[in-house]
C-alpha cells in the first residue's frame, strides 16, 4: 500500500519514565520549577567508582503499576513477564504503554496489521549479580575461579532464560506482543542518536504507506554497575562539585562532563487521516528528520560536520528555512569536545537568521541516559510547544565562545511553533527530528493545551 505521495505524520501520545516523574505532568511541573532529577547515586555502592552522582528513575520499581493503565489481560501478561526483563527492557515497556494510553489506544482501537513499533536501546548489559551463584560453584579450595567446572557445576547455575533480560530487540518484541501489534517492527542500538533515528524510520514508514500507527523511543540507561564503568573509562564525567544538581553545565564555559542517568521514552505517531478519522488529540507533526556520520580515517568523530548534515536534512525534509525554527532542543552533554563542536554545528546553519535560535538542552534536569535521552527531549519540546514557553539549561552562567548558541537562560523565552530535536554521540554521529504544531491544518486544534492532553 504505497503512495506516491508522503502522508503528513502526526503524535498522538507521549509517555515516559524518567528521574522527574513518569507522567507528561510530573515531568512538565519539574521542568517549570526548575527542579533537577541529579541527586547522589542509590543504586551503586558508594566508594567503588569515582562517581557520587547521577539521575535515577527512583519511583519505578518494575512492579505492574508501574506500566501505567492497562487493561487487565494486558496486565496479567507484563505481570508474568517481566521477570525476563532488565530494568531498561520495564522502562522502555512502561513508557511505550503509557504513550498508547496517552493516545487512548488500546488493543482494538487500531488495526493490528497496520500498527507497529521501532525503539532504540544501548547495548544492554546484564547485572553481574546473574552469575554470582555460577561463579560461586567454580572455586577451588583457594577461592580462585576454575573454568574446568564451569560447563558442570557454573552454567546450570545461571537461569536458562537469562540471555531473554538483555536482549536490544526484547523491547520491540515485548511492546509488540503485549499489544499485538503486527505492523513493522525494528530495534535500533546506535548510542544516543537512537531515539531520534527509531522516530524517523518509523515516520517513514508510515509516510510511504507501509503502517497507519507507530510506536517510537527508546531506552537506556548509564547508571549500572557495569556500564557506568564503561562511560567513565570511555568519555568525559564530571566527578568533582559539592552540589549534585549543579555539576552538569550545558554549554557553559565551566563545564567538565557530563552526568549519568536513567530512562525511557515513547511517543505514539500517526498518518494525519488515521488520527482525524478515530478523532484522536493530534499534538503535534513530524515534518522532518536527519542522520549523518562523519568519522576521519584515524576513526575520529566530526561531530560538527555530523550536526551540520542532519540539520540540513531535517529542514529540506520538514521544508522551512533556519529562520522559521522556534528552537533547537540540542544533546547539550556538558562535555568540553561535544558541547563545543554541536555548537559549532548548529552556527554553521543558523548563523543566517536575523535573530538567533534559542537552544534549549535537559540534560541538567534528566543527565544523560543514553539512547533513550532524545526521546525524553523531544517530548518536553512537545510540551513546551504545546504551553508556549520553554524551559532554562540548568546551571548556565558563564558562555563559552567556543559554543556560539543562543541558549535558553530563562522561561520568558517563547518556543515558537517549531523545533528541531538533536542528539550526537562521541564517535561523530547526529541524528534530528523536526517537529511543527498544526495550525495550519483545517479542522486541527493546534492551540496551546494543558500537557494531559
Amino acid at each position: 500500500m504505497a503512495n506516491s505521495i508522503p502522508r503528513r505524520v502526526v503524535i498522538t501520545g507521549l509517555g515516559l519514565v524518567s528521574p522527574l516523574g513518569s507522567t507528561v505532568e510530573s515531568v512538565w511541573d519539574g521542568l517549570t520549577a526548575g527542579r533537577t532529577g541529579i541527586d547522589y547515586l542509590k543504586s551503586l555502592p558508594f566508594g567503588t567508582l569515582p562517581l557520587r552522582w547521577g539521575a535515577e528513575v527512583r519511583e519505578f520499581t518494575g512492579q505492574v503499576e508501574d506500566f501505567g493503565p492497562l487493561e487487565k489481560d494486558q496486565m496479567r501478561s507484563i505481570r508474568k513477564s517481566v521477570k525476563v526483563m532488565c530494568r531498561e527492557i520495564q522502562m522502555g515497556v512502561a513508557a511505550a504503554q503509557r504513550a498508547l494510553h496517552h493516545a487512548g489506544l488500546k488493543p482494538g482501537d487500531y488495526d493490528a496489521d497496520r500498527t507497529g513499533v521501532v525503539f532504540g536501546s544501548d547495548y544492554i548489559l546484564s547485572d553481574p549479580g546473574e552469575f554470582v551463584d555460577a561463579i560461586a560453584s567454580c572455586l577451588d579450595e583457594h577461592r580462585r575461579f576454575d573454568y574446568r567446572q564451569w560447563v558442570d557445576h557454573g552454567m546450570p547455575k545461571i537461569t536458562p532464560l537469562w540471555l531473554l533480560k538483555y536482549l536490544p530487540n526484547m523491547p520491540a518484541s515485548h511492546i509488540a506482543i503485549f499489544n499485538d501489534l503486527r505492523g513493522p517492527s525494528n530495534s535500533v542500538t546506535m548510542r544516543e542518536v537512537s531515539s531520534n533515528l527509531a522516530i524517523g524510520e518509523a515516520c517513514q514508514l508510515i509516510a510511504r504507506g507501509s503502517a497507519d500507527t507507530m510506536v517510537a523511543g527508546a531506552t537506556g540507561t548509564r547508571v549500572h554497575p557495569v556500564k557506568t564503568l564503561h562511560v567513565l573509562l570511555q568519555e568525559e564525567v564530571a566527578t568533582e562539585g559539592d552540589e549534585p544538581g549543579r555539576v552538569c553545565r550545558p554549554f557553559d564555559l565551566n563545564r567538565s562532563g557530563m552526568v549519568l542517568g536513567e530512562g525511557a521514552g515513547a511517543i505514539v505517531l500517526e498518518s494525519l487521516e488515521t488520527a482525524q478519522r478515530r478523532g484522536a488529540t493530534i499534538l503535534a507533526e513530524v515534518t522532518g528528520s536527519g542522520s549523518s556520520a562523519v568519522v576521519d580515517r584515524r576513526g575520529i568523530g566530526d561531530t560538527r560536520a555530523a550536526v551540520r548534515n542532519a540539520l540540513q536534512q531535517a529542514l529540506r525534509g520538514a521544508r522551512i528555512p533556519p529562520e522559521e525554527v522556534g528552537h533547537i532542543h540540542a544533546h547539550g552533554a556538558s562535555t568540553r569536545r561535544s558541547d563545543a563542536l554541536e555548537a559549532q554545528g548548529i552556527h554553521d546553519i543558523f548563523s543566517v537568521r536575523r535573530t538567533p535560535v534559542p537552544v534549549a538542552a535537559t540534560k541538567g534536569y534528566f543527565a544523560n541516559s543514553g539512547a533513550s535521552g532524545g526521546a525524553i527531549e523531544l517530548i518536553t519540546s512537545v510540551l513546551a510547544l504545546r504551553n508556549q514557553r520553554l524551559f532554562p539549561v540548568l546551571n548556565y552562567e558563564s558562555p563559552d565562545p567556543e559554543c556560539p548558541v543562543d541558549v535558553v537562560r530563562s522561561a520568558d523565552v517563547h518556543p515558537g511553533n517549531s523545533f528541531i530535536n538533536l542528539n550526537v554521540t562521541h564517535q561523530g554521529h547526529a541524528s534530528t527530528v523536526c517537529v511543527q504544531l498544526l495550525n495550519s491544518i483545517p479542522g486541527v486544534d493546534g492551540s496551546p493545551a494543558v500537557p494531559a492532553v
